[in-house]
């Protein structure tokens, strides 16, 4: 067992070019509520609220390339959001369905991946038919822990 306990992902941070841009996508299009950075920070960052959660947009000179990479943003009505964004002239990426939940991808103007998603059931790996976990790294990890490591 482990001695910390981690309880939740804090904040995710994407790289943008743009602050007025970024500002505008994820404030007015997405609707996030923008709080002010630590008085400490002397670089160029934007936080949004999330609940228990924050996403921070950090200012550099050249975007991150398109990737797998991703934060998942949970929607209440999928369809709605599907609708909203095709209204706005955001593409819609169809993706891989997972059993009980509904999702597509967007791009911010940065091409950072963002994954809306419904669930409509709680994930149940069973229920779904998922494959077997991978034992062997829970074999590596017993090894590790009984040598010492």
């Amino acid at each position: 067992m482990s001695v910390i306990q981690i309880m939740q992902i804090d904040h995710a941070s994407v790289l943008i070019t743009d602050v007025e841009r970024s500002r505008s996508f994820y404030r007015d299009l997405l609707g996030l509520k923008e709080i002010a950075k630590p008085k400490t920070f002397d670089f160029v960052v934007l936080w949004f609220d999330l609940g228990d959660q924050q996403l921070h947009l950090l200012l550099k000179h050249q975007p991150d390339s398109r990737s797998p990479r991703h934060f998942a943003l949970r929607v209440k009505d999928v369809q709605t959001a599907r609708s909203y964004f095709r209204a706005k002239s955001v593409p819609v990426e169809e993706t891989t369905p997972i059993p009980g939940a509904d999702r597509f991808f967007i791009y911010d103007p940065d091409g950072n991946r963002i994954e809306i998603i419904q669930w409509r059931e709680r994930y149940d790996p069973v229920a779904s038919g998922a494959a077997a976990l991978d034992r062997g790294s829970a074999r590596v990890e017993r090894a590790n822990r009984d040598s010492g490591r």
